[in-house]
């Protein structure tokens, strides 16, 4: 009883809505879209909120700021990558949003246009936690004026990840984009910040039919050779948001 009560907390504190004044979008626009997938995503700028070839997946994971594993339910919407949105939203008043700001924005046009509802919860499940292996970590303090920008770059078969100044949370996330089956969940205890670099074999590259390399790394391999971490299955309970309701046909402009 107690464990659930704590998971029930936790569950609110990850999902809490800011009690600050929701600003609103002045006029928006949506859009089914129509033509190639050139660009696909959310972005803002300035005033404006952008959405190019954007199911309801993507805009529910940009508006409550959410990766894939932490969005599930029964809405047939998200998994229907064929059904995709153009949105051009531009805020009300003469000042740029925040992100946060955005986020509101966007989750109030989803309820809105989409008849988006959700409700939120704690659910155990797989994960890989990110644990300092037994020599102790291979890194460094990062510099206190270092850029706190990553970068994902590609060398011959390898994917190289430079993170000068980057949280344990940083690297359990650059790991989780190594297309892993599960979420990686920081249980380093490491609060600090730290200069990274990650360099391992994608498995598409590993095993695309292509003959491997002696020098290949898959990234539990990497993780544990040049970092002194190491990624460990586990269960552990992780916020998720359930859609139980979103409309096929949005409202109309």
């Amino acid at each position: 009883m107690v464990r659930a009560i704590l998971l029930g907390l936790l569950a609110s504190a990850v999902f809490a809505q800011s009690t600050a004044p929701v600003r609103t979008f002045e006029v928006a626009s949506v859009k089914p879209h129509e033509g190639p997938m050139l660009r696909l995503g959310v972005s803002t700028a300035g005033l404006r909120l952008t959405a190019d070839c954007s199911n309801v997946l993507m805009l529910v994971k940009f508006a409550y700021n959410l990766k894939n594993f932490q969005v599930t339910g029964a809405a047939p919407l998200l998994k229907d990558d064929n059904t995709r949105w153009d949105i051009v939203a531009k805020a009300a008043g003469d000042a740029a949003p925040t992100a946060a700001e955005f986020r509101q924005m966007l989750q109030s046009l989803l309820a809105e246009r989409f008849q988006l509802q959700v409700h939120r919860e704690m659910r155990e499940m797989p994960v890989y936690a990110l644990a300092v292996g037994k020599n102790g970590p291979k890194f460094h303090q990062s510099d206190p004026d270092a850029d706190a920008s990553s970068q994902y770059s590609t060398k011959d078969r390898d994917m190289v990840i430079t993170m000068p100044k980057a949280t344990m949370s940083d690297v359990a996330d650059a790991a989780a984009n190594a297309n892993l089956n599960r979420p990686v969940v920081d249980k380093t205890g490491l609060t600090g910040t730290y200069n990274i670099k990650l360099t391992y074999t994608p498995n598409f590259k590993r095993y695309n039919g292509s003959a491997p390399d002696v020098d290949d790394l898959d990234v539990f391999q990497a993780v544990e050779k040049q970092l002194g971490l190491k990624l460990e299955e586990q269960k552990h309970p992780i916020p998720v948001m359930v859609i139980d309701k979103v409309d096929r046909t949005p409202s109309e402009n």
